[in-house]
């Protein structure tokens, strides 16, 4: 099943579903509501978050870290783990929770490796960002709260993660909702070379290559980010706001040591960990995931992606995909928040 969401016409019934879930539910800072103007450049003009920021991140002891991560909804609820991507952090959902929490779901949110509040509990643990190493955080998380099992979401090195759960461990996994489809990293096809269009989508991973790169991210985190998102969602026209409360989360210590270990790790020019070999020797073998799941793409994503036939044998169980259509671009889930938190309500029916 494949079809296309038109989500510029529900933009208005989105942001009343929102504003009332997040009033009624009392857990997020509002923002004032804005008037929407035109946009010469033809971007999407701008609507605001109608939530400023999660209130509470509480901090938990999983694994090697301590995660940052907010928490919502009923306690008995049937679990959303929501998963976001880089450059961003965990604001890509704070306008999703609300719908889901106004839904009956408890939906968890963590700040990934290096980001936000997230912080390793020894100085002597590698910063390794390597796909594996990211994924078992969730599963420590999951330990550490004691979730059996939840419905996975998310975009980017999120989406990722949400894939590689899936694929490894679906006894942990109720349904999956991932952005740009089946995302798992494969380490020998990452070694041969892409058309020369294709390899120009990836720059950064090769400026991220130098020390150069690293010096110059390090620098520029902010203006990094704000770089890729325009490149990534060409038509959102977010604020400055909007990016600053995002921008904040790169401060984490080991920000910049996680995002160079990944992509350098990508492409073989750095080590994973020994002890992770097992997981990513599955995974290169491309395994197939199981579980319910909806894939979702925008009409405007600038980011590298894969087109949605090319994954769908990916795929055995019950399985949609759906276009975003509105000018939406690769943050998926901040961009078209109703959308997304839609396709969790549904793939969270394909189990019943």
């Amino acid at each position: 099943m494949s079809n296309e969401i038109q989500y510029g016409r529900r933009r208005f019934l989105s942001t009343a579903a929102i504003t009332i879930a997040a009033t009624q539910l009392g857990i997020f800072s509002p923002a004032k509501a804005q008037s929407e103007k035109a946009d010469a450049t033809g971007k999407t003009p701008f609507r605001p978050s109608i939530n400023t920021a999660f209130d509470n991140v509480k901090q938990i002891k999983a694994g090697v870290l301590n995660i940052g991560y907010v928490e919502v909804g009923p306690v008995n609820g049937k679990v959303v783990v929501l998963l976001h991507g880089w450059p961003y952090d965990i604001n890509s959902f704070v306008d999703v929770a609300p719908l889901l929490v106004s839904a009956g779901y408890r939906v968890i949110i963590p700040h990934l490796r290096g980001h936000g509040t997230t912080r390793f509990l020894s100085d002597n643990t590698p910063r390794n960002g390597q796909q594996a190493a990211v994924a078992l955080d969730i599963i420590a998380l999951m330990d550490a709260l004691q979730i059996k099992k939840a419905i996975f979401a998310g975009y980017d090195w999120g989406g990722r993660t949400a894939c590689i759960i899936a694929a490894l461990w679906p006894e942990r996994c109720e349904a999956l909702v991932s952005v740009s489809g089946y995302l798992m990293t494969n380490l020998e096809a990452s070694k041969h070379p892409l058309p020369p269009k294709a390899e120009y989508t990836w720059w950064y991973q090769y400026y991220f290559a130098t020390e150069r790169g690293r010096e110059g991210y390090d620098k520029y985190r902010r203006d990094f980010a704000k770089l890729i998102w325009e490149t990534a969602s060409p038509k959102w026209s977010f604020d400055d706001a909007t990016l600053n409360r995002t921008a904040a989360s790169f401060e984490n210590p080991d920000y910049v040591s996680i995002v160079i270990h990944n992509y350098r790790w990508r492409l073989g020019l750095a080590e994973g960990e020994a002890k992770y070999d097992k997981l990513e020797n599955q995974l290169a073998k491309s395994p197939v995931i199981t579980v319910p799941t909806i894939t979702l793409e925008g009409d405007a994503n600038g980011a590298p992606h894969a087109e949605p036939a090319s994954y769908r044998n990916k795929f055995s169980g019950k399985y949609a995909h759906h276009t975003i259509t509105g000018g939406i671009g690769h943050n998926l889930p901040q961009e078209a928040p109703k959308a997304f938190a839609d396709a969790v309500i549904e793939a969270d029916s394909y189990t019943k």
